[in-house]
């Protein structure tokens, strides 16, 4: 028998799918179409989030931590840090270009104070695993030793964001592996990775 707590929490995420799906269809995040798109009542986004502004937050946090599961934590195979490092670009890509919200969320998403707060808070979260991973790269020998992990770390993520949120917007969209072959080349430059890099564009 399913508990109440089980009924809340499917709820709650059918009403986060209801919210993704309008802010991809319109640009905005109306309460009462997103209660209308999920089949309940107006009151019931607000008994969840409160305002517009903590559902459009519960949605931008919900996409980062997926984000950050799959391709930050996610488990590379590679006998070397590059190699992992290899595999993780290509993962970001992939799911980048399969998450359907990725380009609002990237490019065209527009929210209050609180919103744009959230966003810069998983921001710096992405940026904080990434210097640690790039900390363990200067550690094994393929990034320069002499650069600020953290500083290298908001350089690249954000220099992928801009990359992927650019091509994400392109009606068609590059193909993947020419995304992927740019920002190889962009984030080989950036982090002054040694070792062999020959196939990491391809």
């Amino acid at each position: 028998m399913e508990s109440v707590s089980d009924r809340a929490a499917a709820s709650r995420r059918r009403l986060l799918q209801a919210a993704a799906d309008e802010l991809i269809a319109t640009g905005d995040v109306e309460v009462a179409a997103v209660a209308r798109r999920a089949g309940m009542s107006t009151g019931l986004p607000y008994r969840y989030f409160g305002t517009r502004s903590g559902l459009m937050s519960a949605l931008l946090e919900d996409f980062y931590e997926r984000l950050i599961a799959v391709t930050v934590l996610g488990h590379y195979e590679g006998a070397s840090w590059l190699e992992r490092w290899r595999a993780q670009v290509a993962t970001w890509i992939e799911h980048m270009y399969a998450d359907p919200l990725a380009p609002v969320v990237l490019g065209r998403m527009v929210g209050d104070a609180r919103v744009a707060a959230l966003e810069a808070q998983c921001f710096k979260r992405v940026i904080d695993l990434g210097a640690k991973h790039f900390a363990a790269g200067q550690a094994e020998g393929h990034v320069a030793a002499d650069r600020d992990p953290e500083l290298l770390a908001a350089a690249v993520v954000g220099g992928m964001r801009a990359i992927l949120a650019t091509v994400l917007d392109q009606d068609p969209r590059p193909d993947r592996p020419a995304v992927m072959r740019e920002v190889w080349l962009f984030t080989v430059s950036a982090l002054g990775l040694t070792g062999d890099l020959d196939g990491g564009a391809s």
